[in-house]
């Protein structure tokens, strides 16, 4: 029988579309060549997320005398700590399964490669389907830089770094990014010498430069190395002790090499020009504020499209297409504003237009800022690193932009998240009555720096 729509990957965007579109009707083949859940549940917040909770608790044990509890020596069991991370991935997997296989006879799931061969139509190992509505949900993998002599160390990407069942005596992180950070910091916790090695002259290089330079001093704290700022020539070693060479002659020399560099689409091998879907110069598929292909019919989601690459955001692009595939709505991505979260130690996470990129767009605004060690909360617990700031538009009072460093900041980035959809001012967060000693009372302090709420 044809099926009515084909949905190629198993990710965040896609599973939930699939069975979504199954109870309405719809006869769905869902397409996944590897484990469902996609990046997320197998190799990305699933896992790490585990991994960094062991390491925070390997690290607040050895830290417990500051809170005056002493405590004999800590030590890791990186291979229970694997262990756990396992059983955890298991359990949101078989979780999307129980999903899939709850849809019922209308939802088909298929094992396999897909490619297109054709309009709107794939081929999987010798079968071939065709549909009315296509949605590739295809993900991304880890990029490989060209370095020479990367082909011959036995480099890690997140996927084999999470697989490591005993510390390396001194990771060597390629990439200040999020994923280089997170990781880092984890394996410096669990016992390893931490080196974190970048190009740009910052960690989060997108972040304004006090944002960065806050987990940055967090980093220097905790023992991890920066190597920023720095030109790389070559790579080279084998298992056990890896040498990054700069320019200028200076060599920075480890046990183990974490490569983490961005990532890359996979739409490279999808058949993409069989179906008349347009890539752009980096191989992400083209799509318009409706998630509109070249093709006709042919729809694209998630980390393929280039768009903010975070679990949360492939989530929401299923919601905003399923309304729009079934005439529930009309909204596109446009319609949304993004926030991010950056799991590190303190936690980095924001919310709308940063003061850099105001300042680069001439979009006027007024600034309030905040160290996080101000916060009452964060003194009493002595969680005191970070900053915070918020952006306001000085005629509406409209939030522009928040962006926070701190314990718990991508919990408390959705005060703001909340106040942008909501349409509302800076003034919301001074009128309301929040709990003390909190976190988030400090939200309420930050938003009083504004000149035009400052308290005589």
């Amino acid at each position: 029988m044809p099926q009515d729509v084909i949905v190629v990957g198993s990710g965040q965007a896609g599973v939930p579309l699939a069975a979504r579109l199954a109870a309405s009707g719809k006869r769905v083949l869902l397409v996944e060549r590897g484990a469902v859940g996609g990046t997320c549940v197998n190799t990305g917040c699933t896992p790490t997320k585990t991994l960094i909770a062991s390491a925070r608790a390997a690290h607040v044990a050895r830290t417990a005398g500051r809170l005056g509890v002493r405590t004999g020596e800590v030590r890791v069991d990186l291979a229970a700590v694997v262990d756990r991370k396992e059983a955890i991935v298991r359990r949101w997997r078989e979780g999307v399964e129980a999903r899939l296989a709850a849809a019922g006879d209308r939802l088909e799931v298929l094992r396999g490669h897909a490619r297109f061969v054709g309009d709107r139509t794939i081929e999987v190992g010798g079968r071939r389907e065709r549909a009315e509505t296509v949605v590739v949900n295809a993900g991304a993998r880890p990029a490989v830089p060209t370095l020479p002599g990367l082909d011959g160390v036995p480099w890690l990407d997140n996927r084999r770094a999470l697989e490591l069942r005993e510390a390396p005596g001194h990771l060597v992180v390629l990439g200040g990014g999020y994923i280089g950070c997170e990781l880092g910091q984890a394996f410096r916790r669990f016992g390893s010498r931490v080196t974190i090695v970048d190009h740009n002259p910052r960690l989060l290089a997108r972040e304004d430069e006090d944002v960065s330079a806050a987990l940055e001093e967090a980093f220097r704290r905790e023992g991890i190395e920066l190597a920023l700022g720095a030109e790389l020539e070559s790579v080279s070693g084998g298992p056990g002790a890896v040498a990054l060479r700069l320019r200028g002659g200076e060599e920075i020399r480890g046990t183990h090499l974490l490569v983490a560099t961005g990532r890359r689409p996979n739409a490279d091998d999808l058949g993409c020009e069989a179906a008349g879907i347009a890539l752009d110069p980096k191989g992400f598929v083209v799509v318009d504020d409706r998630y509109r292909t070249s093709a006709p019919g042919v729809f694209a989601v998630g980390d393929v499209t280039g768009g903010p690459m975070f679990t949360h955001t492939s989530w929401d692009d299923h919601r905003l297409l399923f309304d729009l595939l079934t005439g529930r709505g009309t909204a596109g991505r446009a319609s949304r504003t993004v926030p991010y979260a950056v799991f590190t130690d303190p936690q980095v996470a924001g919310v709308g237009l940063s003061e850099r990129a105001a300042r680069a767009r001439g979009v006027e605004h007024e600034v309030a800022r905040m160290p996080f060690g101000n916060v009452a909360r964060a003194i009493e617990v002595d969680e005191t690193a970070g900053t915070m700031k918020l952006l306001v538009d000085p005629r509406s009072e409209r939030i522009l932009g928040a962006f926070l460093v701190g314990s718990e900041a991508a919990e408390l980035i959705h005060v703001f998240v909340a106040l942008f959809r909501a349409g509302a001012t800076a003034r919301a967060v001074v009128d309301a009555e929040f709990v003390h000693p909190t976190f988030a009372e400090g939200l309420q302090s930050l938003a009083m720096r504004l000149p035009r709420y400052a308290l005589g």
